[in-house]
This record gives C-alpha cells, sequence and structure tokens, in this order.
C-alpha cells in the first residue's frame, strides 16, 4: 500500500521548477548574447541532456508523491536520472570545471552541475525503491551514456564541433578518446551498480508486519 506524501511532492516540484527555470535562462541568454549560439549545440551537452531527464523524472515523481503512485517504471526512471546525474557532477568536477561548456551564468552553472547532482543522489536515498533492482536490471541504465558516445562521435565531423574536448579526437585522437570514454563508463557502471544494491536497504531497513500473522495464530480455525 502506497501513501501520499505531499511534503517530498513539494520537494520535487520545487527543483524541477529550479532546473527548468536553469536550462531555459541559460538557453535564452546564448541564444541572444552569444554569437553562432545554436540550440542543438546546446541540447548536445550531456549536462542539459541529463538535466532535462532530471527535470522530468522529478516532475513525475513529484505527481507521483502527490496522489500516492508508486509504479515499477518510475524506480527505474529515476535510478536513470540519479545516475546521469551522478556522471555530469563527477566529469564536470575532475574535468571541465575550468573548460567553457556554455553554462557562463554562475548562478546556471552551479544548479545544473552541483545542485542538481546533488538533489538527485539525496531524492533517491530519501526514497528507495520498495522493490529490489537486480544488478543486471541495472545495466539498461548504461544504455543512455553509449548513445550519447555515439552520437557525439557521429555528429562532430558533420558540424565540426564535439560538446567537450575529451571527446574531441582532433585534440589527441581517436585513442585517447575511448580511453576517456572507457574510464567514463566504467564510472558508469560503477554508479549503477551501487544504485541497485541501494535498494537492498529498504529491505533490510523494513520492520515485518506481524501483526496479521499473531491474529491468524489467535484465530481459530
Amino acid at each position: 500500500m502506497t501513501t501520499r506524501n505531499r511534503g517530498l511532492a513539494l520537494f520535487r516540484f520545487w527543483f524541477a521548477a529550479l532546473g527548468l527555470l536553469a536550462v531555459t535562462v541559460q538557453l535564452t541568454h546564448l541564444l541572444t548574447n552569444v554569437p553562432g549560439a545554436s540550440a542543438a549545440n546546446y541540447f548536445s551537452y550531456f549536462t542539459i541532456e541529463s538535466n532535462v531527464i532530471a527535470i522530468i523524472t522529478l516532475a513525475i515523481a513529484g505527481t507521483c508523491a502527490w496522489t500516492g503512485q508508486n509504479p515499477r517504471w518510475l524506480d527505474l526512471l529515476r535510478g536513470a536520472a540519479t545516475i546521469y546525474m551522478t556522471i555530469t557532477g563527477i566529469v564536470y568536477s575532475l574535468l571541465l570545471s575550468n573548460i567553457d561548456v556554455n553554462t557562463p551564468i554562475p548562478w546556471i552553472n552551479v544548479v545544473l552541475h552541483y545542485t542538481m547532482p546533488t538533489i538527485m543522489v539525496i531524492d533517491w536515498l530519501v526514497d528507495l525503491p520498495k522493490t529490489r533492482i537486480p544488478l543486471r536490471t541495472s545495466l539498461i541504465w548504461l544504455g543512455f551514456p553509449l548513445l550519447y558516445l555515439m552520437y557525439s562521435l557521429a555528429r562532430g565531423p558533420i558540424v565540426g564541433w564535439y560538446p567537450y574536448p575529451f571527446l574531441d579526437p582532433r585534440i589527441g585522437g581517436y585513442a585517447a578518446v575511448a580511453t576517456m570514454s572507457l574510464a567514463i563508463a566504467a564510472g558508469a557502471l560503477v554508479f549503477a551498480a551501487i544504485a541497485a544494491l541501494s535498494t537492498r536497504l529498504h529491505a533490510l531497513t523494513t520492520v515485518p508486519d506481524t501483526s496479521v500473522q499473531r491474529s491468524e495464530l489467535l484465530t481459530p480455525p
């Protein structure tokens, strides 16, 4: 039986709105003030795509929390969004913090690269799925990063632009791109495994309701 959680719903709605505001304001600023800026390039950043996924996920999860629903597919969607935002936060912090990634407005940069990743992890931990997610199932979460890599490498030569230096073979060659991509993929695999394993915590912390069993024992046949 699921129950409504209006506080959690409002939490999710607030950060979905904040993320949407940040993505929209940044896009408007770029198109208005930066010569040559394009919406196609803007939405080709993993940061923007992962934030859009997180925004949609928070909006859907907020609605479900408000109405007391808990569909199984939502657990998988929340896990995916959490992993993608974790990749965004860690890769930006380690590799891109001093590189122009089309987020020149300081508060928006903080929201998209730090706040939203942190919020998605918190949201996952405070509302762990009630049903365990097997490690094998968690592998589907890696599909989007793989498609993103294929898209970026295929689009790059066509438009003469790559979203990140470590994806640009013109800088260090395809060997460097492959090495960095494998490293990020390994990290994504670890994040997926951690997210899946964390779903076991709910079962460990849930106290089984034995009142029904006692009543059945006390009731004569």
